[in-house]
Parts: structure tokens; sequence; C-alpha cells
């Protein structure tokens, strides 16, 4: 726990076996009182080697449900867990979990009630081989993002997230979608719904064994990050009411 608020770790996980335990091995198990994987379906061994690791918490799909749909049960079990604190790895080891105690200390002590970590602070994406044709993409997305929603973001595409109970109660995340998207579906909510946001540095690592998706789904992420934005500011206009902010201010 962190000023008493219990702390659950969340990792959306496809095919992580080679890369689960070095991921797992640098959780602060000091502040962190839960672990729980959800396994989309995997066709690699890593439900078994989560619970060779020791994580009690490991829920498999019985079928393919998509990084959104994977999101979606990694924090409603969380919640069921009693969760005051939330934060989502990637157990691709994309992104290092020493970093959970900054991002849990800002939230535990009421600065802000959402912490993304952000490769695009310090240079930390092209430092860390992040493709330059997705760091291009990454900074004109994030820039029509932030015209259209009307923030300062560094970027809104990090996998690396951190959430209060409050928040994440508060969003109807069933209505977003299943795929990619879904993670700027979840941002759209929170911005519209008025909760500020925090960012902290964070490094990243691009390799062969880490998750990255292809050019196509790529594009097809990008063309529905621009129909999330354009959506998110006809709703801020009042020219539009759509389902996903039902309820959110």
């Amino acid at each position: 726990m962190m000023n008493g608020k219990k702390v659950v770790v969340v990792l959306p996980a496809y095919n992580a076996a080679l890369t689960l335990e070095k991921t797992y091995r640098e959780i602060p198990m000091d502040i962190v009182d839960e672990v729980v994987l959800v396994d989309d379906h995997s066709t690699d061994t890593t439900s078994d080697l989560a619970r060779q690791l020791g994580i009690v918490h490991v829920v498999r799909h019985e079928k393919n449900r998509g990084y959104g749909g994977n999101q979606k049960t990694c924090y409603k079990t969380a919640l069921d867990l009693g969760a005051d604190i939330v934060i989502m790895v990637h157990p691709d080891y994309q992104y290092t979990p020493l970093l959970i105690p900054a991002m849990t200390s800002i939230i535990a002590n009421g600065l802000y009630p959402v912490v993304l970590g952000s490769r695009i602070l310090g240079n930390g994406a092209l430092k860390g081989g992040m493709p330059i044709y997705k760091y291009i993409a990454n900074r004109l997305l994030t820039f029509t993002e932030n015209v259209l929603t009307g923030q300062k973001l560094s970027e809104y595409h990090t996998g690396y997230r951190a959430f209060s109970k409050e928040v994440l109660t508060k969003l109807d995340l069933e209505q977003n979608s299943d795929d990619f998207v879904f993670d700027n579906q979840m941002l759209s909510q929170i911005i519209y719904a008025g909760f500020e946001i925090a960012e902290v540095t964070c490094p990243t690592k691009y390799f062969k064994e880490a998750s990255s998706i292809n050019l196509r789904r790529s594009t097809i992420y990008g063309f529905g990050v621009l129909s999330v934005s354009f959506k998110h500011f006809l709703q801020r206009i009042g020219l539009a009411n759509f389902a996903m902010y039902k309820g959110l201010k």
C-alpha cells in the first residue's frame, strides 16, 4: 500500500512468455499489493509461466478479445480486488516497472488522478529505438489530439498508465472498442470528465520480443485516433452526444 491505498498492477498479456519474467521481477512488491495478469488467449505458455512466477490472479480469456477487451478485464478484476490505484504495465518489457513507485506516489498523495509514462518527454522514444515512422505519426497525431481536446499532453499513445479508483469507476469502458483504439477512447473520456493528467518521463525499449503492431494495424489505429479526436471535439462544443461520454459531466 501507499498512504493507505491498495495498489494493484495489471498486465494485459498476449504471447508474453519471453518477456514476462523480466517485467515481473522489476515490479516493486514493497508497495504493490496484488498483480493481475490477463492472458488474451495466448498461443504460448504465458498463463503457465505467470502462475510459476507466483502471480495469484491469472485470468485467461477463452477466446482472443483484443487489446481493449483485455484491458476491460484487467480493470474490472483490479476493482473487484478492492484496488484504490491501478497501474497498467505491458508485460513485453518495453516499459520498466521501476517507475511504479513514482507514478503511484502522484496519485496516492492526491496530486493527480491519472499518470502517464511518456516516451516523448526526454527523447526516450528515439533513444529506445522507436521506428522513425512511428515517432512521426505519434507527433502528428498528438498535435491533432491536443488541438481537438484542448490539452497539452506530450503523447496519447503510451501503454504505461496509472489510475485512481475514482477514475475507473466513473468511466463506462464497455462503450469503448476492444481494439487498440481503446487507449485513446479512454483518455478522451478522462479528459471530457475533467480529470487532470500528469506525465512522467519514461525510458522505453524496442526489440524483437517486444509487442508492436505492424504498419497496417498502425494505420487503422491512426484513423481510429483521428475519429475519436473529432468526436471529442464535437462533443466538447455541444454539436454531438456520443454514448461513450454519457454521464461524465
